[in-house]
């Protein structure tokens, strides 16, 4: 199933800019602005476009200490899986750890039934790190996992997590127009039930390139490609979800969708229905968007 209709999302109680993740995240930009407020109704506004699409979030408030200004983006540290599968992952910024709180697991417990908990955080005193589902994006129906090899994104680790959940792996680089390495995955792609969103121009080697557009359409997905300054505005930073009528719900930032061309949007809207949410405050400083607020919840409920 590469579809849920249940997304776990964390409220912010002290978002902000955090240096230790700007050190590689181009998107951050440190406005001097104490952003709390702004982001906590943004986050709001979001949660509430969900639900009334009829998208079950399960959201929980995050803990004053210890300080993580960056726990609206639960996706880097922990993914859900259908066979029961929890999996923690290490995170590139120290005080990133920190979002792993025994909170979250205990809420998820509650509500959810648990098979394993599989930890890799063990790799962070090697250096290495695999942000979860901001540094592979997943074609869960055809057991496909695509990642762009960064600093936050470590080939070994990637390779150890499609084989423990019987995954085969495409690998890439991919860089913005200065030629740096785009941090996440998910902000480059975004694989959905029929299509497949994805910046190829940021894909610079051609084999690569090649080897990458040969997976997505050998299946049988529609490639909708977007140019890096759309990619900028986070148009790569899309979820499609299902709704709990069935309906296939394409998720992004009002920034990502006013960055669509009137063709690119057509394309889309044959797949599914478009929402979107302003998310400008959580975007500029946190340098993340709509996709990194969400993780998918797959497991069975209790």
């Amino acid at each position: 199933m590469q579809n849920t209709s249940r997304l776990l999302m964390i409220r912010p109680v002290n978002f902000g800019f955090n240096a230790e993740t700007a050190v590689n995240n181009a998107f951050q930009k440190n406005t001097g602005e104490d952003v709390q407020l702004k982001a906590l109704s943004e986050f709001t506004f979001f949660v509430d476009l969900l639900r009334e699409n009829k998208v079950e979030v399960t959201v929980i408030e995050d803990s004053v200490h210890p300080s993580t200004p960056d726990s609206i983006f639960p996706n880097n540290w922990i993914s859900f899986h259908a066979d029961g599968r929890v999996i923690l992952y290490p995170m590139f910024a120290v005080n990133r750890r920190m979002e792993r709180k025994a909170t979250v697991l205990n809420v998820v417990q509650q509500l959810f039934s648990i098979s394993e908990i599989i930890d890799l955080t063990a790799a962070e005193k090697d250096n290495l790190f695999l942000e979860g589902t901001g540094s592979m994006v997943l074609n869960r129906e055809k057991n496909i996992a695509y990642a762009c090899l960064s600093s936050r994104t470590d080939k070994e680790l990637f390779n150890h997590f499609c084989s423990l959940l019987n995954y085969s792996g495409v690998t890439f680089r991919a860089a913005d127009k200065s030629g740096f390495d785009i941090y996440h995955t998910n902000v480059m792609m975004c694989i959905a039930k029929t299509f497949a969103v994805v910046c190829l121009e940021s894909v610079g080697n051609p084999l690569e390139k090649e080897v990458l557009i040969n997976s997505i359409e050998n299946t049988q997905k529609e490639i909708i490609e977007i140019t890096i300054d759309q990619l900028n505005h986070f148009a790569g930073n899309m979820l499609q979800v299902q709704n709990e009528e069935g309906e296939l719900l394409l998720v992004m930032s009002s920034q990502a969708y006013m960055s669509l061309t009137a063709e690119q949007i057509e394309k889309l809207e044959k797949h599914n229905r478009i929402i979107h949410s302003s998310l400008d405050h959580i975007e500029t400083t946190g340098g993340g968007s709509a996709r990194c607020m969400m993780a998918e919840i797959f497991l069975q409920k209790k």
